[in-house]
């Protein structure tokens, strides 16, 4: 085995899909691109399936932020206007974005020679099915509802008016300041009143319900039972004690990340996001089928709600007593399709062959980094550094390369005035980091910087310095594969369990280099005892920080680090070479497909163009896309993608 040093290759790209006839298709084809830091997955060629390391699990819990709906509603009305740029505008943005040895990503492990291809021309050429901590891989084959005879009729979900849910929607969530809603019943009869009583109580937690008579006519009065407090918990009396209290459902969504497909239900069904868990978030510009959790929502409610939801699907519904819990499960299988391939048939199986027996490097991939012209690792490094105005300035200041036209005017703003309040008011979408982080400067000035990042979600903080534990690792590793190539040697860190220890020089022989890891800096971890465990020290002394003290005197920011594999081998690897004529036509059938009695697509024995469908399992942690730069041998960059073909592909 050898190391081969990454080479530059030229990606052709046919021409986009914007004139494809069939509605339905353009749905699932006609995909905007946006431009955003690491935490947005909706990239065209980065793909991540992004799970925290185990140690940070702890530090990382599954945090919703709430907004008002008004306010979100406008915001994403803001950003679904401004997202179909031009293809020059974005590749001139990109220009001033990073490229894979930016990052330290530089090495390949295979000796095949590499070959182009289209990752992702279509968004449902990945495919991302989850494999649960049992081993079971998430399918949608069932749309059924479990039998209940718990569950309210048919009817509770059509006897009440779209004005009468209006009204019950502003009482449940307190935006007037009405104390009751009086919905009169039309064609009085028991069996209706028991029917709008059921369609209140269930569509609207948080609602009692009672009948009035009213100048001879019957009313059922809706009110608040709890208050407040009965919106962020669902009514516990109403649910039977015979059933478990979380119903598991399978989310099968199209170009839309698993929070948004959260939001939306939250939406639907009138609840707060955090009564749903999971165990890990998906990639946007994907099709992905995972399972999803919520506390004491009924399978006949969800199961409703797929006469009405765009681009997702919920079915598989079970009751269970227990939640998921982020990082749960074994990883993910993959399947991917890289249209209009290059590679000779004795490339493509040297490739794969070696993605098999071998395997790739375990970078973090370009996701994690961002795509402006401020990497995420920057920001990281200065929280660490507890250099908080090079925090603010790094988040705020006027970067090169397009922006959105709002973001450009208030970065100008804050650069010219430092107002918070001046720069606010050039940014119509609140929900960003910025216009989060202006409103916390707004609330705590500029003296007390720490409390006015807080604002800022504990997640989206905590990214920045995951990012750049990421970005130190990625150096490392490269280092590391340069100096001592594809054995273990004396020094290396391998697991006994949980445990780090080194591998002495008698017992080499029993390691090979996938038996190698290698730390991300913390506290809590051990360090290389060869050139490489120096080589940490030295970044880190760059960078101003101490790798003996990787405490911060704020918790959250403390790094106790954790150990990652550097190579990374797949696992149910299988690949076929196929032949079509038409782009548009997809070369695989979906969940979705074979629910709807949709056959496969018929191809041609000689077609135009060659492609390669490929499947795969990894853990974890892990990137898809690193896998596919080493069977592909190109640098898998927004910046490198979109310099060599400015036509960006929806």
């Amino acid at each position: 085995m050898e190391t081969v040093e990454m080479n530059s290759l030229s990606l052709k790209r046919p021409h986009s899909e914007d004139d494809v006839a069939n509605a339905d298709e353009i749905k699932r084809q006609k995909i905007s691109e946006k431009s955003r830091t690491g935490n947005d997955s909706g990239q065209s060629v980065e793909t991540v399936i992004e799970q925290p390391d185990k140690s940070l699990l702890e530090d990382t819990k599954n945090e919703m932020i709430t907004h008002e709906e008004s306010e979100e509603q406008e915001d994403e009305e803001l950003e679904d206007s401004d997202e179909d740029g031009d293809p020059e505008s974005f590749a001139d943005m990109m220009k001033h974005g990073l490229t894979e040895s930016d990052v330290g990503i530089t090495k390949f492990v295979s000796s095949h020679k590499g070959f182009s291809g289209i990752l992702k021309e279509r968004y449902s050429d990945f495919v991302v099915h989850e494999i649960g901590k049992d081993g079971r891989v998430s399918h949608l084959d069932d749309f059924s509802v479990p039998a209940d005879d718990e569950d309210p009729s048919e009817e509770t979900f059509t006897v009440l008016s779209d004005e009468d849910k209006q009204r019950l929607e502003e009482l449940q969530l307190l935006k007037n300041k009405e104390t009751s809603v009086a919905i009169e019943v039309i064609e009085d009869t028991k069996e209706k009143r028991t029917v709008i009583h059921q369609a209140v109580k269930s569509l609207f937690p948080g609602l009692e319900t009672k009948t009035e008579d009213r100048d001879g006519k019957k009313y059922i009065i809706a009110y608040h039972a709890a208050g407040k407090k009965a919106l962020a918990n669902p009514r516990k009396h109403s649910w039977p004690k015979s059933r478990g209290s979380y119903c598991h459902f399978v989310l099968y969504k199209e170009n839309k990340d698993t929070m948004d497909a959260i939001n939306v239900l939250s939406k639907f069904l009138r609840v707060k996001p955090n009564i749903f868990s999971y165990m890990g978030t998906k990639d946007k510009r994907a099709i992905t089928v995972q399972e999803i959790a919520v506390l004491r929502i009924t399978a006949q409610r969800l199961a409703h709600l797929n006469k009405c939801l765009m681009n997702f699907k919920l079915g598989n519904f079970s009751y269970k007593n227990h939640p998921l819990k982020l990082g749960e499960l074994q990883g993910n299988h993959f399947t991917v399709v890289l249209r209009n391939i290059t590679g000779t048939d004795d490339q493509i199986e040297q490739a794969m062959h070696s993605l098999r027996e071998i395997g790739f490097i375990n970078y973090y991939g370009m996701q994690r980094f961002g795509t402006t012209a401020v990497p995420t690792y920057q920001i990281g490094r200065a929280i660490l550094q507890n250099n908080w105005n090079e925090v603010i300035d790094l988040i705020l200041k006027p970067r090169p390369g397009a922006e959105k036209g709002y973001l450009v005017k208030c970065r100008e703003e804050w650069a010219k005035t430092k107002d918070p309040a001046a720069a606010l008011k050039k940014l119509p979408v609140k929900r960003c980091v910025e216009g989060q982080l202006l409103r916390g400067l707004l609330k705590y000035g500029m003296k007390n910087i720490i409390s006015a990042f807080g604002i800022i979600p504990r997640n989206n903080r905590l990214m920045y310095i995951h990012s750049y534990q990421s970005y130190v690792w990625n150096n490392m590793v490269s280092k590391r594969i340069e100096e001592y190539g594809l054995r273990a040697v004396p020094g290396d860190l391998t697991l006994k369990g949980a445990t780090a220890v080194h591998i002495e020089e008698g017992d080499v022989d029993n390691y090979t280099i996938h038996d190698v890891v290698m730390p991300l800096p913390g506290f809590d971890v051990i360090y290389p005892k060869h050139k490489i465990g120096e080589a940490y020290k030295d970044m880190l002394v760059a960078d101003n920080l101490d790798i003996n003290n990787m405490r911060h005197k704020i918790r959250d920011y403390s790094l106790s680090g954790a150990y990652r594999k550097i190579i990374i081998r797949p696992q149910n690897v299988n690949w076929e070479v196929v032949a079509y004529d038409d782009p548009r036509i997809p070369l695989f059938t979906t969940d979705l497909d074979k629910l709807e009695g949709k056959p496969l697509p018929v191809l041609p024995t000689d077609g135009k163009f060659r492609a390669l469908k490929m499947e795969f399992s990894l853990p974890p942690s892990t990137y898809a896309t690193m896998a596919i730069r080493e069977v592909l041998k190109m640098d898998t960059s927004i910046k490198n993608q979109t310099q060599l073909n400015t036509t960006w592909l929806r």
